[in-house]
C-alpha cells in the first residue's frame, strides 16, 4: 500500500485519513476555538455570498427579502471556510499532480457532446437543484453526511444513504447504465 504524497494520484486510504483528521480539527476549531454552537453550514454561506453580490446589483431587493432580513449578510468564518474549499482543492490537485484544465469531462462528452456551454448550463442547474435541496433540508451534505456520521447520528447515516441512492439514480438518469 502506497501512502506517499508524491505518487501521481492521491492514495484513497491516505486521503480518507486526512479527511477524518480535518473533520475532527474543524469541529474542534469551530466549537472550542471560535466558540460557535453549530458545525459547518456551507449552504447558508453560499446563499449569503449570493446576497453580497445581489446587494451590489439590487440593494432594495435584498433589504426587502425576508430571508436576508432574518439572516445577516456578512463575511465570517463560514465564508472563509468556503473560500478554503477552493484553496484546499487546488492544493490537493497540485500535490496529487492531477490538476488539469478540463471544460468538458470525457463521460459528459460521450453522452452530451463536447459543447462547454451545454456543460456549464448543466452544472449550473445541477448546482441550483443541489443548493435548493440543501436549503430545503436545513443543511448541506457535508453537515448531514460527514459530521452526522462522525458523531454516529442516525440522521447522518440516513442522510448519507439517501445521498448515495440519489446520486446513483441521478447518474443512471443522466449517463445511462452503460456509462464508462
Amino acid at each position: 500500500m502506497n501512502l506517499s504524497l508524491s505518487s501521481p494520484k492521491w492514495n484513497p486510504y491516505l486521503a480518507g485519513a486526512l479527511v477524518g483528521i480535518l473533520a475532527v480539527l474543524s469541529v474542534v476549531v469551530t466549537t472550542l476555538v471560535i466558540d460557535k454552537p453549530k458545525y459547518l453550514g456551507a449552504s447558508t454561506t453560499f446563499v449569503r455570498a449570493t446576497g453580497l453580490v445581489e446587494q451590489v446589483v439590487s440593494p432594495e431587493h435584498v433589504s426587502e427579502n425576508a430571508y436576508f432580513q432574518k439572516t445577516k449578510i456578512k463575511i465570517d468564518w463560514q465564508m472563509m471556510f468556503v473560500v478554503g474549499i477552493f484553496g484546499g482543492a487546488f492544493l490537493a490537485s497540485r500535490l496529487g499532480r492531477s490538476a488539469k484544465l478540463e471544460t468538458v469531462p470525457p463521460i459528459w462528452e460521450q453522452r452530451f457532446g463536447a459543447n462547454p456551454v451545454k456543460r456549464a448550463v448543466g452544472a449550473f442547474f445541477g448546482g441550483t437543484i443541489l443548493l435548493f435541496g440543501a436549503r430545503l433540508a436545513g443543511g448541506c451534505p457535508s453537515g448531514h453526511g460527514l459530521s452526522g456520521n462522525m458523531q454516529l447520528a442516525m440522521s447522518g447515516l440516513l442522510a448519507l444513504v439517501f445521498f448515495m441512492v440519489g446520486g446513483i439514480l441521478a447518474a443512471h438518469l443522466i449517463y445511462g447504465k452503460g456509462g464508462k
